[in-house]
């Protein structure tokens, strides 16, 4: 997959079959836009391509905003490839970019910048200073300077219209089973297993240790049933998102504790799905309560792995002697 910064010739590639977007966590609804979008370069032998903006939108037009996001830059360049994309170009998002008309962004852009043959897009996209233009505009737009527009409807699942919007809002109020849902597949965070005050460890249930990504959309402190990915293999965890209060507030981490084995995971990158929330995160009288509920919370992540049909993948594991 070629990537892209800034305009370049429109003869410099074949027939462009183009979308248009930030693509924050690669939902169902991107996917049905990348899924014809490629389909269509495919039967055309064009060039399936994403056009996209760095940074995003939010930070220039609503600085105040403090967006977070659902997947990182290179994820969503993973995704894209696996999604069959040729190109990704990336356009500088700036005040200048953003005071350009409907039909200047037509013209400069679509049409001479990356010589757009075919455009999808959802039937709400919004372009041009102020948003201006709106999916009627783009069609005469588009009529007139050589390219089809197909507009395309959102996806809804369980009656509800899947945007990344809708999944931040539900991943920061703990309603991870829904998020999982609209994006069609767990959410993810990956990150360097750290050394932590072993409390885990003194408390039956050793944890591996990932400082929470900036920038990144995280759920409420509490428990969570996950998995974890790490070597090829698929490992079976209950997750604690939180500052561990019962012994003094402090730094927020993500403490992953595998069931089933112990393994060396320091300085190891690893993934972790978070699959369904268990519990919110409370102060306990003791150590020993502490860990009486801990064998509860493992005993639920259990139930909620087997239920989501998730078996854990042991075959790359090196168990710790």
């Amino acid at each position: 997959m070629k990537i892209s910064r800034g305009l370049t010739p429109s003869t410099s590639r074949p027939y462009s079959v183009v979308t248009i977007g930030n693509f924050d966590g690669h939902h169902h609804g991107h996917r049905a836009l990348l899924d014809r979008v490629v389909a269509t370069a495919r039967r055309e032998a064009g060039t399936a391509l994403v056009l996209t903006f760095d940074p995003h939108p939010v930070k220039i037009l609503a600085p105040q905003v403090n967006l977070m996001f659902l997947t990182t830059p290179e994820e969503k360049l993973a995704r894209f490839e696996a999604a069959g994309i040729d190109e990704v170009v990336f356009l500088e998002f700036t005040t200048a970019f953003a005071a350009l008309s409907p039909a200047q962004f037509a013209k400069q852009v679509l049409c001479d910048g990356i010589g757009t043959r075919e455009l999808y897009v959802g039937e709400h996209f919004a372009f041009g200073k102020g948003r201006a233009g709106r999916i009627a505009d783009l069609l005469e737009l588009g009529a007139q300077l050589g390219f089809r527009v197909h507009p395309m409807a959102p996806v809804t699942i369980d009656g509800e219209v899947v945007s990344s919007t809708r999944i931040r809002q539900l991943i920061q109020a703990g309603e991870l089973q829904k998020a999982v849902r609209l994006l069609g597949r767990p959410y993810s965070i990956e990150g360097t297993v750290i050394s932590g005050a072993h409390r885990g460890t003194e408390l039956g249930w050793p944890t591996a240790n990932l400082r929470l990504p900036e920038g990144r959309v995280i759920p409420p402190d509490g428990v969570y049933a996950a998995q974890v990915s790490w070597k090829g293999s698929g490992l079976n965890a209950v997750v604690y998102i939180g500052t561990r209060p019962t012994f003094g507030a402090g730094e927020r981490l993500l403490e992953v504790s595998i069931l089933d084995e112990r393994l060396e995971l320091y300085g190891e990158v690893i993934r972790v799905d978070l699959l369904g929330f268990i519990r919110e995160d409370r102060v306990f009288a003791s150590a020993e309560a502490l860990t009486r509920q801990i064998a509860l919370d493992v005993d639920a992540a259990r139930a909620q792995l087997r239920d989501a049909g998730i078996t854990a993948s042991l075959s790359a594991l090196q168990p710790r002697s």
